[in-house]
């Protein structure tokens, strides 16, 4: 894989999981890190030590993506410090499991905030102040794909990320910016949900055996940041060692 060097990438919700695993990698391919936080900046400083550590370059820069204001704060930011932006990393995201019958209003409202307002509203600046020959990855999931009882507001939430991905890859194809979205199944994190019951199934139907780590994902999204990648737009990659 050729490397980013002179690439600006930013990574939401990079400050733990599958994000800070994601900015890791990237770093290590010699881009210049935004790792894009909410709350935590000693976390958000923490990762930005690891790239530091293997000789990249990363800045923490705090955003509620949930916020439009934000959103376009941290946009304004990136442009002003960098002067452009080359990757996208629509990571950051919460869930609740919850069936239907019982979700609440709350619930509902905080979930599509984060993962579908603000993805979108992301894309929206991305589409806007991306160079051409750009790279937008967009963090769905397999729960689109496996249908499970009490991730229906979740999997609604990704579901409408992978329409956002099919839409704007058309939208934004002359410019040579590819768009496509991955959708990791299990993977070891704080934030998996499921009972140990449930994952024990799980990871029996899993072809590859395992439950995927964080750095798994982290090199499916290296490769589309790619220069290698440049002939794979519009795209929802199932990263779920076969269990989807």
């Amino acid at each position: 894989m050729s490397n980013l060097h002179g690439k600006i990438a930013l990574v939401t919700g990079a400050s733990r999981g599958i994000g800070r695993s994601i900015a890791r990698r990237l770093g290590q391919e010699g881009a210049t890190i935004i790792v894009n936080y909410k709350t935590n900046a000693e976390k958000a400083q923490e990762v930005v030590h690891e790239i530091a550590t293997v000789g990249g370059l990363a800045y923490a820069i705090q955003a509620d993506v949930s916020k439009v204001a934000d959103i376009q704060a941290l946009f304004q930011q990136i442009e002003d410090r960098f002067g452009t932006l080359n990757i996208l990393v629509n990571n950051a995201g919460t869930t609740v499991l919850s069936s239907i019958q019982e979700t609440t209003e709350e619930e509902y409202d905080r979930v599509f905030a984060v993962n579908t307002k603000g993805v979108f509203f992301a894309l929206q600046e991305a589409a806007k102040r991306m160079r051409d020959g750009g790279r937008i990855i967009n963090i769905s999931s397999g729960a689109t794909v496996a249908i499970t009882p009490g991730f229906g507001v979740y999997a609604a939430t990704k579901g409408a990320i992978e329409q956002f991905t099919y839409v704007l890859a058309r939208e934004l194809g002359a410019r040579g910016i590819t768009v496509n979205a991955v959708l990791p199944g299990l993977v070891e994190t704080e934030g998996l949900v499921l009972p140990p019951e449930e994952l024990d199934k799980l990871i029996a139907s899993t072809p590859l055996g395992r439950m995927a780590q964080s750095q798994d994902i982290a090199d499916i999204v290296a490769y589309l940041a790619s220069e290698q990648s440049r002939w794979i737009t519009g795209q929802a990659i199932r990263a779920a060692g076969g269990l989807i």
